[in-house]
């Protein structure tokens, strides 16, 4: 679960005296890039694993 209210002001101070102002934008646009790469693997490895099961219901020889 996210924090909100107070827990969040705590967080948000603590990133700002971290990293300063300036590099708070950047920060941003890295993790942004970083979950998107995150999500793009996800997305390739379940696609991956559809066409190996597919594959493998396909191989599997029917019992007469």
């Amino acid at each position: 679960m996210f924090p909100v209210g107070p827990e969040l002001l705590v967080i948000i101070a603590v990133v700002v005296l971290l990293f300063g102002a300036n590099k708070l934008p950047k920060l941003a646009r890295s993790i942004g890039q970083a979950t998107g790469e995150l999500r793009k693997g996800k997305q390739q490895a379940e696609t991956e694993l559809e066409e190996m099961r597919n594959d493998i219901h396909e191989e599997e020889p029917t019992e007469d």
